[in-house]
This record gives C-alpha cells, sequence and structure tokens, in this order.
C-alpha cells in the first residue's frame, strides 16, 4: 500500500474521532504536504483517496471539506447480508466530474442568472436549450432541427411521452424481444400490450417486425440500434435503413432509445432513415450522471405536438434550472470531456469484464457499460441471482428484459459503471467462482 494511503487513513481515523468534524476545511494541498514531508504530488493523492471514500468533497475555488454527512459503507463481497456490488445499476459517475459540473455552474449561481431560472419554462425549452441539445445529440450523418426538440425530466419521462403519444391503452408496441425493463413498465401503466420481436447478431429483425404487424397492427415499434439492454448488440447500416423500409411499409412509427449512442462510434440513427416516422429519445442519465439529467425528444413534424401534449398531460416537463444547467454543460464542452472519460471508463471495465469471465459465454461491445451472460446449462438465472445476491453482488437476471409469456433465458445482465474498479474486479471472480460451481453447492463458505 503506498504512503498516500496510510496518510488517508490517518486523516480518517482523526474524522472517525470527531477531530475533523464535519465542514471543517483541510489545509491547502501545499501546507499539508509541508507538515507531513511529503511531495505536492502525493499530498494531491491523498485529498483524492478522501474523497473517493466519501469522507471529503472539494469545492472549485474554496478547498477540500470534511464531508458533512457519513458515508455508505463499502461492499462487503464474502460477507452475507453485507454491503451489496451494484451490478444492477447502470451509472457511471467519475471522480473528475464533480468539479467540472461545478465549474460550469457558476454563472447560474448569480442572482439574476437564478432568478431567470425560477418561472416555469415549456416543454420546448428554450432557443439555447434547444441548440444545445442540437449539439449534444448530433451525428456525423444526422443533425436534429432545433424546432422537433423536446424537453422531459429524465429519460425515462421522455420514452413515456413517446409512447403514450403514438400507442392509445388497449393497443401493441412492438419490442425487442428482451427489452429494456422501464418499458415493460410503462407499458403496463399505460394499458398498451407488449409484442416481443425476435432479435439477430444484428439487432431488431425487420421481417419479424412486418410478421408482427401482420398478426396484429403495430401502433409503433420501440428499439435501441446502438449498444442494446441488455445483449450490447448495434445495427448495421445497412438493417437500420432495412427496418426504415419496413416501417415505411407498414406505416408504423418507431421509438428510437439512443441512452447508450454516446460511448460508440455508429451508424446515424434510425432518425436518419426515417426521419418522418422515428421519436429519438434520450437523457443527461448515462452521459451524466442519472441525479443531474435532462430528457431529450426529438419528433417528426407530424408528430411534435403530439409528443409535446403527452409531456404536458404527464406532468413530464423539464425543470429551467435543469435546462440552462445541461445547456452550460454541452456549450462550455463539459459534456463532451466527461462522455470521452465515460468511453475510456466503459473500455477499460469491459476489458477487465472479458479477462475476469473468460472461458464463459459473454456477449458484449468493447465499448458498452454492460454485457449478457449466458450461464452455464446447470444454472437457472434466478438461482444464479440468489447465489450472487447471499455473496453480497446484486445483478439482473433474464426474466426482467423478457417480454411475453415465454420462458425467461438463461442469461444475466451484468451492469459494469456503478461499482470502483477493485470492487467490479473482486466481484467478477466471485461470480466467475459461483459459476464454475453448480446451484446445490454453498455458495458462501
Amino acid at each position: 500500500m503506498g504512503d498516500y494511503h496510510r496518510i488517508a487513513d490517518a486523516v480518517a481515523a482523526e474524522i472517525a474521532a470527531g477531530r475533523l468534524r464535519p465542514g471543517d476545511r483541510l489545509p491547502p494541498q501545499r501546507r499539508f504536504a509541508r507538515r507531513h514531508g511529503i511531495a505536492t504530488s502525493t499530498a494531491a493523492r491523498v485529498y483524492g483517496e478522501l474523497v473517493r471514500r466519501g469522507l471529503a468533497v472539494g469545492e472549485v475555488g474554496r478547498g477540500t471539506f470534511v464531508r458533512a454527512a457519513a458515508p455508505p459503507p463499502e461492499p462487503a463481497l464474502a460477507e452475507p447480508g453485507g454491503a451489496r456490488a451494484d451490478l444492477e445499476l447502470n451509472f457511471a459517475v467519475l471522480p473528475e466530474q464533480p468539479a467540472l459540473q461545478a465549474r460550469s455552474l457558476d454563472r447560474l449561481l448569480r442572482t439574476d442568472v437564478l432568478a431567470a431560472a425560477l418561472p416555469p419554462v415549456g416543454v420546448a425549452g428554450t432557443v439555447a436549450a434547444r441548440e444545445a441539445a442540437v449539439v449534444a445529440l448530433g451525428h456525423p450523418g444526422w443533425q436534429a432541427e432545433p424546432r422537433r426538440v423536446l424537453f422531459t425530466g429524465n429519460g425515462r419521462q421522455a420514452v413515456a411521452a413517446a409512447v403514450a403519444a403514438l400507442v392509445p391503452a388497449g393497443e401493441r408496441l412492438g419490442v425487442e424481444a428482451l427489452t429494456y425493463p422501464v418499458v415493460k413498465g410503462i407499458a403496463a401503466r399505460l394499458g398498451v400490450t407488449l409484442v416481443p420481436i425476435a432479435t439477430d447478431a444484428d439487432g431488431l429483425e425487420p421481417d419479424a417486425v412486418a410478421a408482427a404487424h401482420r398478426a396484429a397492427p403495430l401502433r409503433a415499434v420501440y428499439c435501441q440500434p446502438t449498444l442494446h439492454n441488455p445483449l450490447g448488440t448495434t445495427m448495421s447500416a445497412d438493417r437500420r435503413a432495412a427496418l426504415a423500409e419496413v416501417l415505411r411499409a407498414i406505416d408504423v412509427p418507431a421509438v428510437e432509445d439512443v441512452i447508450y449512442a454516446f460511448l460508440r462510434d455508429a451508424p446515424p440513427p434510425l432518425a436518419a432513415f426515417a426521419p418522418e416516422r422515428t421519436v429519438l429519445v434520450d437523457s443527461l442519465s448515462k452521459r451524466l450522471a442519472p441525479g443531474l439529467t435532462l430528457g431529450f425528444v426529438v419528433a417528426p413534424d407530424d408528430l411534435v405536438d403530439r409528443v409535446a401534449a403527452a409531456v404536458r398531460s404527464g406532468g413530464w416537463a423539464a425543470q429551467r434550472f435543469a435546462l440552462d444547467a445541461a445547456t452550460c454543460w454541452v456549450t462550455d464542452g463539459t459534456l463532451a470531456t466527461v462522455e470521452a472519460a465515460k468511453r475510456r471508463d466503459a473500455a477499460a471495465r469491459q476489458e477487465l469484464a472479458r479477462g475476469r469471465l473468460r472461458g464463459f459465454t459473454v456477449h458484449a461491445d468493447p465499448a458498452a457499460y454492460h454485457l449478457w451472460w449466458e450461464l452455464p446449462e446447470r444454472w437457472r438465472a434466478e438461482t444464479f441471482v440468489a447465489s450472487a445476491a447471499r455473496r453480497g453482488i446484486a445483478i439482473s437476471p433474464g426474466a426482467a428484459f423478457a417480454v411475453g409469456a415465454g420462458r425467461a433465458p438463461a442469461g444475466v445482465r451484468l451492469a459494469l459503471s456503478a461499482p470502483p474498479v477493485d470492487t467490479l474486479a473482486a466481484a467478477l471472480d466471485v461470480l466467475a467462482a459461483i459459476a464454475r460451481g453448480g446451484p446445490d453447492d454453498d455458495p458462501v463458505d
């Protein structure tokens, strides 16, 4: 263990003993370095370690302070009932994000600017927010038109508004046979029937979409063409073009969810191939963080008023401060910086998972923050999930994504983004050990 860990331990002990209290300011790093006889770079690592542990927080231009609340316990993988290693929820918050994002918000904290953010704002947001959204959502092969951009509080609300606008209660929505679980909940609340549609290694099968529509009319299709959740597949340009042709032939619109598309280079969105019938949805939840997010909807001219009405009636409109914050993060380059860092982080975590799960049947894109694991034949997904939970590891069974009454797949999805890298590595090792055994083996020593 490096010297900075030992020094961080000593500071942590002072905090635990109450000698350093919540809100106390730690000395500047140069002074701290002189006091402890260490290099300034080592002092910076000490402070970084304290922030990582949740014991301190850095404030741009002010310094580093003892955190006001006790941090949650670190995951305890080896003990039943311990804190969980969360491989169930997919959200990445990188250590550098708070400082980067706080710097962007300095302007918004002026009295005059904050006063302008207090009144409500319409679902179309502001001119500046629409222009920023065009930049954030832009692709070399496609660009949204500002007049077609609407805003919601988050991505789930964007999906809900799109489905509510396109699919009346009692009607049918086509989805991938394994789909984003939130869509299942949205459909249930809206009284919409989900129709599972077959996929292959290239994503949603256009012929299967047409067949489902012939069996009984579909009112819309929901899909994730890039880094599909949970399978990680990405449609080729040819597949997107073929799907667009089928949608035109059967006169059915699509809801295209591009929530993970920022992580990899991919063909233009389906909205570029079928712009007149594709409602594109996205948010800042994965790009930045679920606690500081904003939802985007880009609708065709013929549908934008209908989607806007759904956003209003659902109470899903964004707040002005969130719009202004997102606009700052886009225009000053913060969003692009975080996205680039997350691309590197996702690639590193995927490489780690590939090594830890070598020898198993794993489906994953090297750029994704998640993977799909086909379990050995002796395992059922629910049994495996229970065994993992007894080790303090939360994962998602295939049934959470499956649509219809068919047999749930014997697979699990692992979300790689949330835990610290060392926790992720330890959790993957435990999961691999469980999988090499059998359901009759006791997974806990």
